[in-house]
Order: C-alpha cells, then structure tokens, then sequence
C-alpha cells in the first residue's frame, strides 16, 4: 500500500471529487482513479461510490479515512524531524465545550501565525465524545475523567457561583436561605441524554462534603451557551463559572445569589487518546491552551 495512494485517498474523500482533487493537487485525473483503483483492490472493501454529481465515501472508506489521516500526519511528524527548523504542520483536531471554544477562536490567529504550517480543526460540545472513535487529538472536559484509559492534564479548576436576572429576581424574589429555593426555579442543564436533571448544588464548608437539592425546572438545555442565555433570559437560577459571569454581572444582565451556598469548584482537564507518543504539534498546542485558559481564570 503505498502512502500517496493513502494521501490521494483522503484528498477525493474530503473533497468528494476526483476533478477537484486533480486540481488542487496538480496530477492528471488518471491518476487520481489508479490510486483509488489500487487501493480498493488491495483492501478488497468499496472505498468510494461514483455517481454522475459526486463522489460519496462508504462506511469501510470512513473507517480507511480516520485511520489514514492519523498515519499520514504521523508520518509527516517523521519528516519533520529532518526538515530545517523543525516547523511543525499537519492537523490537529480539538473538541472544548462552547464558551471555551469561543474564547479559544478569538486567539487561535495568533498560534496559527505562529505555526503557519499546521490547520485547526475546532469541535464544540459539551458532551462526551468518543477521543479515538470520533478520530480527536485532544478535548478539553469539565467535570471528573470517567475513562481512566485517557491521559489527563489537568487545568485549574472552574469556580462556579450562583446567578440569576434581575428580572427573575423582580418576579420571583432573592432567595436568602437554601429554604427560599422551594418557591424558585433551576434552569437545568442536561448535556447528556441519559444523565437526571440537574439539582442546586452546594460545598457544605465545615465538612466539605457536598450537597444536591432537588429544583423544579421550566427548561432544559444541553450546552454552556444556551445554559447562560436562559439564565439571562429569567428562566431561572444558573451555577455558572465565575470568569463566564462576570462580565454579565458588571453589564448588570446577571447578579449572584446565594455567596454562602457555593458549588464545589469543577475540576477540568485537557484529555488526550491512550498513546505512548503524542504529536509535537498537539503537545504544543496543549501548553498554549493550558497557558490560555491560566489567563482566563
């Protein structure tokens, strides 16, 4: 199998042509079809289905696909180590939640004019993806690691407080005790299908242990942003990050509620796939992510 059939190969799935393939790499269409040809007939599977308007991968070329593009940057890695000046290049994949992804985008043209040679590719979730299966790099998770086959780099923990709108708190009244929070409501953030509805939450201090009480909830959201419009929009309280808040809270959008009922801070983490090497260009966008959100908090 040789590696520019792999190459030509990812290309056609990406662009979902041969003639655009041709094009941007500059070979005849000749062999742009060899190459596919070839590795059809080596694999034994359809890679590719060819119709009159476009070329559409199968289910065995997706699973060619994410594999290839992870030995193709390895071996680009390779050639990096003798190239002069070692630049680095090649793709990094990256899943964060919303809000952090945001805020990431606003300062990514600096690492890019930094590193001209490598490409960004920028999920936004709050779920738990799939680091291998979905073919991520790296991805940046709030809240406990649950897989243990993941290597973990921790971030510094998301202080979390307690807010809601003015216009909320006009209807609905300041809720002063945690017994004030029978007459109000918890906008509930469920990022997961399966997970339950979420409670107010709070850190006891003499113990430390912490607390969950049962809400009633108007809505539901599943990511950070819509989870801070609601809240905004007086559906109810919110246990947002304080760095998130506070330029809500100065705008006079948001006001905290509750100081002595605080949630534990959330420990958040920069995960990584289960592999002895690590590509120098995701280590090193890593510590620029890590520096970035250091800033931020």
């Amino acid at each position: 199998m040789q590696t520019e059939d792999l190459r030509i190969f990812s290309w056609v799935a990406r662009l979902g042509s041969f003639t655009r393939t041709a094009d941007r790499l500059q070979l005849p269409r000749a062999t742009i079809s060899n190459a596919i040809q070839r590795l059809e007939e080596q694999l034994g599977a359809r890679l590719l289905q060819r119709t009159t308007r476009r070329v559409q991968i199968t289910r065995e070329g997706a699973d060619l696909l994410e594999r290839c593009d992870r030995l193709l940057e390895d071996l680009d890695d390779i050639s990096a180590l003798f190239r002069q000046g070692d630049q680095l290049r090649g793709r990094i994949r990256a899943d964060m939640p919303l809000g952090l992804a945001a805020q990431v985008s606003a300062q990514l043209a600096g690492f890019l004019a930094a590193h001209p040679q490598v490409q960004v590719d920028l999920f936004s979730t709050d779920r738990r993806v799939d680091l291998l299966g979905e073919g991520f790099d790296l991805v940046v998770r709030v809240g406990a690691v649950v897989d243990q086959s993941l290597v973990a780099r921790p971030l510094p923990p998301l202080e979390l407080i307690n807010v809601a709108s003015p216009a909320y708190l006009a209807h609905y009244g300041t809720p002063a005790t945690l017994d004030d929070l029978a007459q109000h409501w918890l906008v509930n953030y469920q990022p997961n299908p399966a997970s339950q509805p979420a409670g107010f939450e709070y850190c006891d201090s003499a113990s430390g242990r912490t607390h969950y009480l049962a809400m009633g909830h108007k809505v539901t959201v599943n990511n950070s942003v819509a989870y801070s419009a609601a809240c905004r929009g007086g559906l109810g309280i919110a246990q947002l990050p304080q760095s998130a808040a506070q330029a809500d809270i100065q705008a006079g959008l948001l006001a905290q509620v509750l100081p002595d009922y605080l949630p534990a801070p959330m420990p958040s983490h920069i995960l990584f796939p289960h592999r002895r090497n690590i590509p120098k260009r995701v280590r090193v966008f890593a510590d620029w992510l890590g520096e970035m959100v250091q800033t931020m908090r």
